[in-house]
């Protein structure tokens, strides 16, 4: 039998004494400000995300941002550990969010207009974003939003008793003008254009005959989907696939419009529509477009059924913010963490317990002995 040698464990003696240099110049320690039982959370996740929130916080109200900022940054450790114990929860119910990540993905591939996934990653890696990453969070909304509905959300429950009571306090916010909300299919005529003679000159205009053959393109290409659509094919699929405004993405969607808005021929058409209805192809300046009215609000204080279900959503969300807290707690209180000095946490509760370090170092101390006694060392 061949000798073995000991040179690759002197090797490896020689590279471990290089090792405390290689780190030094190579090598960055992330910082951990705090554990979640098992996981970490890191100083660059909670930059990262206090980043965000000031970001937030300066695109929705300029004016105030410094003020809000200092109340809200207060938690942004709370909230980082509110997602480690959701996420953890959401383990332990085996809830992975893998069915719906792929559903989700697939319909932004779709509101993009992409072909492929493939498409989609190269979509979100053109824009400096990590796909991995992107997927990643998409992934924990995911879940943490499953565990909540779960764990919090189905144990609420809303009598029609709060509905009328909430209705009836507050009827004249509720009060609003006629206004009517629009989808739009344009339809842009493609005018050719003839090369120039030369570089030095300019391309020649389109004559009339090649432009009134654009315009009947556009015109029957508007009236094909017309006739698509009083067949039964959904208006905000066809806009999605061949509206070339930039509504197209969001199914041609253009929101609320009041009366005095628009001109005094398509305000003659569409608020004359009820919910649903469609006109016929009409041209503009732009080209040819199919407007359809997706809800038709009339003016002044709308009837309970109109607006029962935002009344319910309002006071879900009402209730949900502190029975939501509350269970985070009881997370907590049911959790081992460990917060480094200099942070806070905002949603601490008296309750909580940190890790037992003893325990670990006991557990590496038995390690090493026995490795020991292995002659590793």
């Amino acid at each position: 039998m061949k000798k073995k040698t000991r040179f690759p464990l002197l090797l490896a003696a020689g590279y471990a004494l290089l090792l405390p240099s290689l780190w030094a110049a190579d090598t960055v320690v992330e910082e951990i400000i705090a554990r979640v039982n098992n996981e970490i959370i890191t100083r660059t996740e909670y930059v990262r995300s206090r980043d965000q929130v000031k970001q937030d916080v300066q695109q929705q109200d300029a004016a105030n941002a410094e003020r809000i900022f200092t109340e809200k940054q207060r938690d942004v450790l709370r909230d980082l550990i509110d997602q480690q114990l959701l996420l953890q929860k959401g383990k332990d119910l085996g809830i992975t969010g893998d069915t719906e990540l792929i559903k989700r993905l697939d319909e932004m591939r779709k509101q993009m207009n992409l072909e492929s996934m493939e498409d989609l990653e190269k979509a979100a890696e053109a824009q400096g974003a990590s796909y991995e990453d992107f997927k990643q969070n998409l992934r924990n909304q995911i879940v943490t939003q499953r565990v909540i509905g779960q764990e919090v959300g189905q144990h609420l429950s809303l009598g029609k008793d709060e509905v009328k009571k909430f209705y009836d306090e507050h009827r004249a916010e509720m009060e609003q003008p006629e206004q009517v909300r629009l989808s739009e299919i344009l339809i842009v005529p493609k005018m050719p254009a003839k090369p120039a003679p030369s570089a030095d000159t300019k391309p020649e205009p389109p004559s009339e005959a090649d432009t009134e053959a654009a315009l009947a393109a556009a015109q029957a290409k508007a009236q094909d989907l017309l006739d698509q659509i009083h067949k039964g094919a959904k208006f905000a699929d066809l806009a999605k696939k061949y509206s070339e405004g930039p509504s197209a993405k969001d199914g041609g969607d253009l929101s609320y419009f009041k009366r005095g808005t628009l001109s005094k021929e398509l305000e003659d058409k569409v608020f004359a529509m009820k919910a649903g209805g469609v006109t016929d192809v009409i041209r503009t300046k732009q080209g040819y477009v199919i407007l359809q009215a997706t809800e038709h609000q009339t003016a002044g204080i709308p009837p309970l059924k109109e607006v029962e279900p935002r009344i319910q959503d309002a006071l879900y969300m009402e209730k949900l913010q502190p029975a939501l807290r509350a269970y985070l707690t009881t997370l907590r209180e049911e959790a081992f963490i460990d917060i480094k000095g200099g942070y806070i946490d905002s949603g601490a509760s008296t309750k909580q317990t940190k890790p037992v370090e003893t325990t670990d170092k006991e557990a590496n101390a038995k390690k090493l002995k026995k490795k020991k006694k292995l002659g590793v060392f």
